[in-house]
Protein backbone atom coordinates (compact mmCIF):
# COMPACT_ATOMS: atom_id res chain seq x y z
CA UNK A 1 0.00 0.00 0.00
CA UNK A 2 1.44 3.40 -0.98
CA UNK A 3 1.89 6.38 1.30
CA UNK A 4 0.07 9.52 0.23
CA UNK A 5 1.73 12.94 0.26
CA UNK A 6 -0.73 14.01 2.98
CA UNK A 7 0.23 11.10 5.25
CA UNK A 8 3.91 11.74 4.58
CA UNK A 9 3.61 15.43 5.50
CA UNK A 10 1.73 14.65 8.70
CA UNK A 11 4.30 12.06 9.66
CA UNK A 12 7.19 14.39 8.86
CA UNK A 13 5.65 17.21 10.87
CA UNK A 14 5.09 14.92 13.83
CA UNK A 15 8.71 13.84 13.64
CA UNK A 16 9.92 17.43 13.55
CA UNK A 17 7.84 18.32 16.60
CA UNK A 18 9.19 15.32 18.45
CA UNK A 19 12.75 16.18 17.46
CA UNK A 20 12.29 19.78 18.53
CA UNK A 21 10.79 18.67 21.83
CA UNK A 22 13.65 16.27 22.33
CA UNK A 23 16.08 19.07 21.55
CA UNK A 24 14.50 21.28 24.19
CA UNK A 25 14.73 18.53 26.78
CA UNK A 26 18.32 17.87 25.74
CA UNK A 27 19.13 21.55 26.27
CA UNK A 28 17.82 21.39 29.83
CA UNK A 29 19.26 17.97 30.64
CA UNK A 30 22.73 18.80 29.33
CA UNK A 31 22.93 22.16 31.08
CA UNK A 32 25.42 23.12 32.33
CA UNK A 33 27.91 21.29 30.14
CA UNK A 34 30.98 23.33 31.13
CA UNK A 35 32.22 25.85 33.69
CA UNK A 36 29.77 28.66 34.41
CA UNK A 37 30.89 32.29 34.63
CA UNK A 38 29.13 34.68 37.00
CA UNK A 39 29.68 38.29 35.95
CA UNK A 40 29.85 41.01 38.61
CA UNK A 41 29.76 44.67 37.55
CA UNK A 42 31.53 45.94 40.67
CA UNK A 43 34.92 45.30 42.31
CA UNK A 44 35.82 42.39 44.56
CA UNK A 45 34.72 43.13 48.11
CA UNK A 46 31.86 45.43 47.04
CA UNK A 47 28.27 44.81 48.14
CA UNK A 48 27.40 43.37 44.74
CA UNK A 49 30.43 41.09 44.80
CA UNK A 50 29.34 39.66 48.17
CA UNK A 51 26.00 38.56 46.69
CA UNK A 52 27.57 37.17 43.52
CA UNK A 53 30.15 35.08 45.36
CA UNK A 54 27.66 33.80 47.93
CA UNK A 55 25.36 32.53 45.17
CA UNK A 56 28.31 31.09 43.26
CA UNK A 57 29.28 29.06 46.31
CA UNK A 58 25.74 27.79 46.92
CA UNK A 59 25.05 26.97 43.28
CA UNK A 60 28.30 25.07 42.68
CA UNK A 61 27.00 21.71 44.03
CA UNK A 62 23.61 22.23 42.37
CA UNK A 63 25.10 22.94 38.96
CA UNK A 64 27.83 20.34 39.35
CA UNK A 65 30.34 22.63 37.65
CA UNK A 66 32.99 25.16 38.58
CA UNK A 67 31.55 28.66 38.88
CA UNK A 68 34.03 31.39 38.07
CA UNK A 69 33.29 34.91 39.28
CA UNK A 70 34.54 37.66 36.96
CA UNK A 71 34.53 41.29 38.06
CA UNK A 72 34.09 43.52 35.02
CA UNK A 73 34.12 47.02 36.44
CA UNK A 74 33.42 50.35 34.75
CA UNK A 75 30.93 52.85 33.33
CA UNK A 76 28.38 52.35 36.14
CA UNK A 77 28.02 48.70 35.17
CA UNK A 78 27.74 49.26 31.42
CA UNK A 79 30.91 47.30 30.64
CA UNK A 80 29.61 44.19 32.36
CA UNK A 81 26.13 44.52 30.86
CA UNK A 82 27.52 44.86 27.33
CA UNK A 83 29.87 41.91 27.90
CA UNK A 84 26.99 39.66 28.98
CA UNK A 85 24.65 40.82 26.22
CA UNK A 86 27.28 39.91 23.60
CA UNK A 87 28.39 36.64 25.17
CA UNK A 88 27.39 33.23 23.82
CA UNK A 89 23.71 32.66 24.68
CA UNK A 90 24.07 29.19 26.15
CA UNK A 91 23.55 29.88 29.86
CA UNK A 92 27.21 29.56 30.79
CA UNK A 93 27.59 33.32 31.28
CA UNK A 94 25.21 34.61 33.96
CA UNK A 95 25.00 38.23 35.02
CA UNK A 96 24.21 38.54 38.75
CA UNK A 97 23.38 42.20 39.09
CA UNK A 98 20.83 44.78 40.15
CA UNK A 99 18.13 45.26 37.52
CA UNK A 100 17.79 48.91 38.50
CA UNK A 101 21.40 49.52 37.53
CA UNK A 102 20.72 48.23 34.03
CA UNK A 103 17.45 50.16 33.77
CA UNK A 104 19.05 53.33 35.08
CA UNK A 105 21.86 53.25 32.57
CA UNK A 106 19.32 53.21 29.75
CA UNK A 107 18.52 56.80 30.79
CA UNK A 108 21.71 58.02 32.50
CA UNK A 109 23.63 57.82 29.21
CA UNK A 110 22.70 59.63 25.99
CA UNK A 111 23.69 56.67 23.84
CA UNK A 112 23.47 53.35 25.71
CA UNK A 113 25.67 50.73 24.09
CA UNK A 114 22.83 48.17 24.12
CA UNK A 115 19.04 48.13 24.37
CA UNK A 116 18.67 46.17 27.60
CA UNK A 117 14.98 45.45 26.98
CA UNK A 118 15.96 43.49 23.86
CA UNK A 119 19.44 42.26 24.75
CA UNK A 120 18.91 40.90 28.28
CA UNK A 121 16.72 38.03 29.46
CA UNK A 122 15.91 37.79 33.14
CA UNK A 123 16.22 34.25 34.47
CA UNK A 124 15.51 34.73 38.19
CA UNK A 125 15.18 37.36 40.87
CA UNK A 126 17.05 37.15 44.17
CA UNK A 127 15.85 39.87 46.50
CA UNK A 128 14.28 43.25 47.02
CA UNK A 129 16.60 45.84 48.51
CA UNK A 130 16.78 49.55 49.32
CA UNK A 131 19.28 52.28 48.75
CA UNK A 132 20.15 54.08 51.98
CA UNK A 133 21.08 57.54 53.16
CA UNK A 134 23.90 57.21 55.66
CA UNK A 135 26.02 59.54 57.80
CA UNK A 136 29.10 58.95 59.91
CA UNK A 137 28.30 57.97 63.49
CA UNK A 138 29.84 61.27 64.67
CA UNK A 139 27.41 63.30 62.56
CA UNK A 140 24.88 65.29 64.60
CA UNK A 141 22.12 64.27 62.14
CA UNK A 142 19.92 61.45 63.40
CA UNK A 143 16.95 61.97 61.08
CA UNK A 144 16.43 63.14 57.51
CA UNK A 145 14.92 66.39 58.82
CA UNK A 146 18.06 67.07 60.86
CA UNK A 147 20.31 66.24 57.89
CA UNK A 148 18.29 68.55 55.66
CA UNK A 149 18.60 71.40 58.13
CA UNK A 150 22.39 70.94 58.34
CA UNK A 151 22.73 70.82 54.55
CA UNK A 152 20.72 74.03 54.18
CA UNK A 153 23.17 75.74 56.53
CA UNK A 154 26.20 74.56 54.54
CA UNK A 155 24.59 75.34 51.14
CA UNK A 156 26.98 74.55 48.27
CA UNK A 157 29.74 73.61 50.74
CA UNK A 158 27.78 70.43 51.55
CA UNK A 159 28.70 67.16 49.81
CA UNK A 160 27.31 63.65 49.46
CA UNK A 161 28.79 60.46 48.00
CA UNK A 162 27.42 57.96 45.48
CA UNK A 163 28.90 54.91 43.81
CA UNK A 164 26.14 53.38 41.65
CA UNK A 165 23.08 54.41 39.56
CA UNK A 166 20.57 53.83 42.39
CA UNK A 167 22.51 56.09 44.72
CA UNK A 168 22.90 58.70 42.01
CA UNK A 169 19.16 58.89 41.40
CA UNK A 170 18.10 58.73 45.05
CA UNK A 171 20.62 61.42 45.93
CA UNK A 172 19.34 63.65 43.14
CA UNK A 173 15.68 63.07 44.09
CA UNK A 174 16.38 64.02 47.70
CA UNK A 175 18.35 67.09 46.64
CA UNK A 176 15.60 68.18 44.24
CA UNK A 177 12.74 67.64 46.67
CA UNK A 178 14.43 69.57 49.47
CA UNK A 179 15.93 72.22 47.15
CA UNK A 180 19.42 71.63 48.50
CA UNK A 181 22.67 72.95 47.00
CA UNK A 182 24.74 69.90 47.98
CA UNK A 183 27.44 68.69 45.61
CA UNK A 184 27.61 65.03 44.52
CA UNK A 185 30.96 63.23 44.78
CA UNK A 186 31.14 60.01 42.77
CA UNK A 187 33.31 57.21 44.19
CA UNK A 188 34.50 54.06 42.45
CA UNK A 189 33.23 52.07 45.43
CA UNK A 190 31.34 53.12 48.54
CA UNK A 191 34.29 51.94 50.66
CA UNK A 192 36.46 54.60 49.03
CA UNK A 193 34.38 57.28 50.77
CA UNK A 194 34.86 56.03 54.34
CA UNK A 195 37.86 58.23 55.14
CA UNK A 196 36.07 61.30 53.80
CA UNK A 197 33.00 60.44 55.87
CA UNK A 198 35.17 60.00 58.98
CA UNK A 199 37.00 63.30 58.44
CA UNK A 200 33.78 65.21 57.87
CA UNK A 201 34.72 66.36 54.38
CA UNK A 202 31.81 64.25 53.08
CA UNK A 203 28.50 64.98 54.80
CA UNK A 204 26.51 61.90 53.87
CA UNK A 205 26.41 58.95 51.49
CA UNK A 206 23.68 57.39 49.36
CA UNK A 207 24.78 53.78 49.15
CA UNK A 208 23.69 50.20 48.61
CA UNK A 209 22.15 48.10 51.36
CA UNK A 210 25.01 45.61 51.78
CA UNK A 211 27.70 48.23 52.31
CA UNK A 212 25.48 50.42 54.47
CA UNK A 213 24.25 47.61 56.73
CA UNK A 214 27.77 46.23 57.18
CA UNK A 215 29.18 49.64 58.11
CA UNK A 216 26.28 50.26 60.50
CA UNK A 217 26.98 46.94 62.23
CA UNK A 218 30.65 47.91 62.54
CA UNK A 219 29.64 51.16 64.19
CA UNK A 220 31.05 53.41 61.47
CA UNK A 221 27.90 54.70 59.79
CA UNK A 222 24.37 55.57 60.88
CA UNK A 223 21.46 54.75 58.56
CA UNK A 224 18.94 57.59 58.42
CA UNK A 225 16.51 56.21 55.85
CA UNK A 226 15.77 53.54 53.27
CA UNK A 227 14.36 54.12 49.80
CA UNK A 228 11.72 51.37 49.78
CA UNK A 229 8.05 52.39 50.17
CA UNK A 230 7.70 50.21 53.30
CA UNK A 231 10.19 49.39 56.03
CA UNK A 232 12.29 46.28 55.51
CA UNK A 233 11.13 43.02 57.08
CA UNK A 234 14.76 42.34 57.96
CA UNK A 235 15.41 45.75 59.62
CA UNK A 236 12.06 47.29 60.57
CA UNK A 237 13.78 49.82 62.82
CA UNK A 238 15.07 51.81 59.83
CA UNK A 239 12.51 54.41 58.67
CA UNK A 240 11.67 55.11 55.04
CA UNK A 241 12.29 58.39 53.24
CA UNK A 242 8.55 58.74 52.63
CA UNK A 243 7.55 58.55 56.29
CA UNK A 244 10.13 61.27 56.99
CA UNK A 245 8.50 63.65 54.56
CA UNK A 246 10.52 62.94 51.39
CA UNK A 247 8.30 60.88 49.03
CA UNK A 248 10.87 58.57 47.44
CA UNK A 249 9.91 55.01 46.48
CA UNK A 250 12.88 53.25 44.96
CA UNK A 251 13.18 49.47 45.30
CA UNK A 252 16.14 47.70 43.76
CA UNK A 253 16.39 43.97 43.16
CA UNK A 254 19.24 41.63 42.34
CA UNK A 255 18.71 39.02 39.67
CA UNK A 256 20.30 36.45 37.40
CA UNK A 257 20.36 37.48 33.74
CA UNK A 258 21.51 35.98 30.45
CA UNK A 259 21.67 37.09 26.80
CA UNK A 260 18.20 37.32 25.26
CA UNK A 261 18.87 34.55 22.71
CA UNK A 262 19.46 31.95 25.44
CA UNK A 263 17.14 28.95 24.85
CA UNK A 264 14.08 29.01 27.11
CA UNK A 265 14.75 25.53 28.58
CA UNK A 266 18.12 26.79 29.81
CA UNK A 267 16.53 29.96 31.20
CA UNK A 268 13.99 27.82 33.04
CA UNK A 269 16.75 25.60 34.41
CA UNK A 270 18.68 28.63 35.71
CA UNK A 271 15.47 29.92 37.29
CA UNK A 272 14.89 26.59 39.03
CA UNK A 273 18.47 26.49 40.35
CA UNK A 274 18.50 30.05 41.67
CA UNK A 275 15.04 29.68 43.22
CA UNK A 276 16.18 26.48 44.91
CA UNK A 277 18.88 28.47 46.69
CA UNK A 278 16.83 31.61 47.38
CA UNK A 279 14.01 29.56 48.96
CA UNK A 280 16.32 28.20 51.68
CA UNK A 281 16.45 29.46 55.24
CA UNK A 282 20.19 29.96 54.72
CA UNK A 283 19.52 32.39 51.87
CA UNK A 284 16.90 34.25 53.90
CA UNK A 285 19.40 34.74 56.72
CA UNK A 286 22.10 35.88 54.30
CA UNK A 287 19.85 38.30 52.43
CA UNK A 288 18.32 39.63 55.65
CA UNK A 289 21.82 40.23 57.03
CA UNK A 290 22.44 42.35 53.93
CA UNK A 291 19.29 44.38 54.65
CA UNK A 292 17.18 42.82 51.91
CA UNK A 293 14.28 40.42 51.60
CA UNK A 294 14.20 37.28 49.36
CA UNK A 295 12.12 37.47 46.19
CA UNK A 296 11.18 34.46 44.04
CA UNK A 297 9.73 34.85 40.53
CA UNK A 298 9.36 33.07 37.19
CA UNK A 299 11.44 34.26 34.21
CA UNK A 300 8.36 35.97 32.74
CA UNK A 301 7.61 37.80 35.99
CA UNK A 302 11.25 38.82 36.27
CA UNK A 303 11.35 40.10 32.69
CA UNK A 304 8.20 42.13 33.27
CA UNK A 305 9.85 43.64 36.36
CA UNK A 306 12.91 44.63 34.31
CA UNK A 307 10.76 46.29 31.62
CA UNK A 308 8.88 48.22 34.32
CA UNK A 309 12.20 49.29 35.85
CA UNK A 310 13.38 50.63 32.48
CA UNK A 311 10.19 52.69 32.16
CA UNK A 312 10.28 53.90 35.78
CA UNK A 313 13.90 54.98 35.56
CA UNK A 314 13.04 57.31 32.71
CA UNK A 315 10.75 59.08 35.17
CA UNK A 316 13.33 59.01 37.98
CA UNK A 317 16.01 60.63 35.83
CA UNK A 318 13.56 63.26 34.54
CA UNK A 319 12.19 64.13 37.99
CA UNK A 320 15.69 64.28 39.48
CA UNK A 321 16.77 66.53 36.59
CA UNK A 322 19.86 64.43 35.87
CA UNK A 323 21.64 65.31 32.63
CA UNK A 324 22.52 62.09 30.76
CA UNK A 325 26.23 61.48 30.22
CA UNK A 326 28.10 61.04 26.95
Amino acid sequence: MGISRRHFNIGAATGLVAAASGGRHAFAQDYPSQDVHFICAFPAGSGADVIVRWYAEKLRPIMGRNIIVENKVGALGNLATEYVARSKPDGHTIYVHGAGGIAGNMHLFKKPTIDAAKAIQMAATINKQPTMITVHVNSPAKTIAELTALMRQKKDKATYGTSNPNGKVMGALYKEHEKLEVVEVVYRTASDSLNDMASGSLDYGVYDNIFSAAQAREGRLRILAVSTPQRLQSYPEWPTMTEQGVPISLTAFFSAMVPSATPRPVVDQINKMFNQVTATEDAKKFLNSAASDPWLTTPDEAQAALLKEIKDWGDYVRIAKIEPQG
